[in-house]
């Protein structure tokens, strides 16, 4: 029993460091006037740290995991303030369902076509080495047959 209790507070301690990140990102853009999210530039600093091994990932690993499992629970809420605004569901709703649906296939045919493309000129630079690779044995049995 003691072992979940000491479980529980690590977590609660976890999802606190992340919280106190994000307030502090919140802070920073209030104090530097940046235009962009606080909770956004929190994350970054997460980043920064995890990267730099200045937090390491287990501090913060069961705290992150939590959150993620509950996501869905924190979008509610949004989800029914929408009803409260009728217009969105008429003829502007639907401009706007259309237009995330284009651009999400736009955004999927766009990432496939690169990885494609990525992918055959990856693949000639293989070839190109290898044809390298052939010719140098090729010449290295050359000179050493005939020495």
């Amino acid at each position: 029993m003691q072992q979940y209790g000491l479980k529980f507070l690590r977590i609660i301690g976890q999802i606190a460091v992340l919280y106190l990140l994000s307030e502090i990102g919140k802070w920073l853009m209030a104090i530097l006037h940046i235009q962009f999210p606080g909770s956004i530039i929190g994350l970054v600093i997460l980043f920064i740290l995890l990267i730099t091994k200045t937090i390491p990932e287990s501090w913060i690993a069961s705290g992150a995991e939590i959150l993620l499992a509950y996501m869905t629970l924190f979008f509610i809420p949004v989800t029914v303030g929408i009803v409260n605004y009728s217009e969105l569901l008429s003829w502007q709703g639907m401009a706007i369902i259309g237009i995330i649906l284009v651009s999400t296939i736009v955004s999927i045919v766009a990432s496939g076509k690169t990885t494609q493309m990525v992918e055959i000129h990856l693949e000639k630079q293989k070839e190109v080495q290898m044809e390298n690779l052939e010719e140098t044995c090729f010449e290295n049995i050359q000179q050493k047959g005939g020495a």
